[in-house]
């Protein structure tokens, strides 16, 4: 009983998303901590599977997006490291190392 009543307090698995979302295009990392305690939170205190399964069909655009962000955020990371190592000289332009860490899906996101 506590469990469910704990949840009923908690955001939904949508809006927890929308706004890990939103961090993460704004890089606040103290933010993306708290909502992984959330997740956190919502993975020890399950609520009813009905209410998981609407949850879960609530969120999933939302959580469609947030895949692209992260992916999107991965694939930018990659670049920001690859133009480092060049930077610093540990890399050169055409390398198998520097090329592979090139690659990426064909999504346009990067």
């Amino acid at each position: 009983m506590q469990a469910i009543t704990l949840f009923r307090v908690a955001p939904e698995l949508k809006e927890i998303v929308a706004q890990a979302s939103r961090a993460l295009a704004c890089l606040d990392a103290d933010r993306l901590e708290e909502l992984a305690g959330c997740c956190q939170a919502l993975n020890r205190d399950l609520p009813p599977r009905g209410e998981v399964e609407r949850q879960a069909l609530a969120a999933r655009a939302d959580m469609d997006v947030f895949a692209r962000v992260l992916e999107a955020t991965r694939a930018n990371l990659n670049v920001m490291r690859r133009l480092r190592d060049l930077r610093q000289g540990t890399a050169e332009y055409g390398d198998a190392e520097g090329a592979s860490r090139w690659k990426g899906g064909d999504d346009g996101n990067h």
